[in-house]
């Protein structure tokens, strides 16, 4: 398909750039495999568990790059972000250790957990009803009074530049892929993976997967344009993203082979694999690019499969439900 391009897009310059500034600071989490895994599927996977990341997932990457990117006055004026979970607490520890106040816009019914987690980390929360509320105009609105910046969650280049440091780090540490496999909310791990990918490991076929209530990601694939969809049923809820963004669609629907979907069930059965065979805390979005490798929908038998495991912010006692679904 064609796409199109153009100077506003990030490259892998900016991931490389990216690294630099993360460096030291964000967690070089490792690359891991599992025997029992291989069998599975007939295939040598690696996984890079961005569980482990600070914060715990890999937003904590692009929240502290585009943050770390700004001008000393845009830093000193701070930051306003709009999110219900992992990308507000990347912007609001990333505003901590960078000393540059933040503004998070959260919905009434975010997670208790995440809501203060990102208190914790110094975020002004503001809350906003998700029903009746545009998050984007109340972003707007705040940017305007108070001279902040506006760092969206997933449509913004330098948020795309620092996630691709996850898929450098993990080509660079394991070698390359035949295949990488990416989970897909908005769009801003799988344009930064296929920014690194298509630079570093040029052969290597890129699939994201969406849960299957939110494939809006496959339907615009398929379409060329963005497909806008109903905020979609998922426990994956990272990924309960509308529509992609105007700089991520344009770089998937370049470089990426397929989207693909997984159901709950899927997922649920990967978090249970991931906590008793490799003793990993994954949520369910997290374990989208995995139930694809151990589902089939991704052909990877006699491949050399890199697979991103995004997060593990889930409190216990989900995560104890949804283990205990899993047979």
């Amino acid at each position: 398909m064609n796409a199109q391009t153009g100077p506003s897009l990030p490259t892998y310059a900016d991931v490389e750039a990216a690294a630099e500034r993360l460096k030291g600071v964000a967690h070089h989490t490792p690359a891991m495999s599992s025997a029992t895994a291989n069998r599975r599927t007939g295939a040598s996977l690696v996984f890079k568990p961005e569980n482990l990341q600070r914060m715990g997932a890999f937003k904590f990457r692009g929240g502290y790059n585009a943050i770390a990117s700004l001008s000393p006055a845009q830093k000193k004026a701070g930051v306003v972000t709009f999110s219900s979970g992992n990308h507000a607490q990347a912007i609001a520890y990333a505003g901590q250790l960078l000393d540059v106040p933040t503004t998070i816009i959260m919905p009434n019914d975010a997670p208790a957990a995440k809501v203060a987690a990102t208190a914790g980390y110094g975020g002004e929360i503001i809350r906003y009803d998700r029903y009746t509320e545009d998050r984007l105009a109340i972003g707007d609105r705040l940017a305007a009074e108070r001279g902040l910046t506006v760092i969206p969650p997933y449509d913004h280049p330098h948020v795309i530049a620092g996630q691709g440091t996850a898929t450098k780090e993990l080509i660079e540490d394991a070698g390359p892929f035949d295949i990488l496999i990416v989970p897909l909310g908005g769009g801003g791990l799988l344009a930064g993976a296929c920014l690194a990918a298509k630079a570093l490991n040029p052969a290597c076929r890129v699939f994201g997967v969406e849960p299957e209530a939110g494939n809006d990601g496959q339907q615009s694939l398929r379409k060329g344009e963005i497909v806008k969809i109903g905020v979609p049923k998922t426990i994956a809820d990272g990924a309960q993203t509308a529509f992609l963004g105007n700089l991520t669609f344009p770089i998937i629907q370049r470089d990426v082979e397929d989207i693909v979907t997984v159901s709950d069930a899927a997922l649920v059965d990967a978090m249970r694999f991931f906590a008793e065979r490799m003793k990993l805390v994954v949520e369910p979005t997290g374990c989208l690019a995995a139930a694809a490798a151990f589902s089939g929908v991704v052909p990877v038998e006699g491949r050399r499969v890199g697979v991103l495991l995004s997060g593990g912010n889930v409190d216990l006692a989900s995560f104890a439900r949804f283990i205990a679904l899993a047979t």
